[in-house]
């Protein structure tokens, strides 16, 4: 007797409205943040971050790992000790990821490669 009413129409949502809505915000890529990483050890002192209303915090509580920003300091304080973050700097302590110019070449759209030269003239 049990089933559908007939009369909905509406079907439930069975995802996360947040997980859905977290591909709307452009994250920076592995490679960028990779680099951005180098920059910072190889002595680039950090610049303070500029105020910004649109983001959260008004922009000053970032994490450079995770590419997030954060209402407060307690809040980034909690984000730093999650499982989630020390990941990501594991990963980006690891090899260095892929590029785009890595991936253009394993698919043969890289540079030519014309063979030996056999005359000179």
């Amino acid at each position: 007797m049990g089933g559908k009413c007939p009369h909905r129409k509406v079907k439930k949502r069975r995802f996360s409205h947040k997980t859905a809505r977290r591909s709307n915000f452009l994250l920076k890529g592995d490679d960028v943040v990779y680099g951005e990483l180098l920059k910072l050890a190889e002595g680039a002192e950090a610049k303070p971050q500029p105020l910004d209303e649109d983001l959260p915090g008004m922009g000053q509580f970032y994490c450079i790992h995770c590419d997030r920003y954060f209402a407060n300091e307690d809040v980034r304080d909690e984000h730093f000790r999650s499982k989630r973050h020390k990941r990501r700097v594991k990963q980006m302590m690891g090899p260095a990821p892929h590029t785009q110019l890595d991936a253009e070449l394993a698919a043969g759209m890289g540079m030519p490669d014309d063979g030996p030269k056999l005359m000179s003239t």
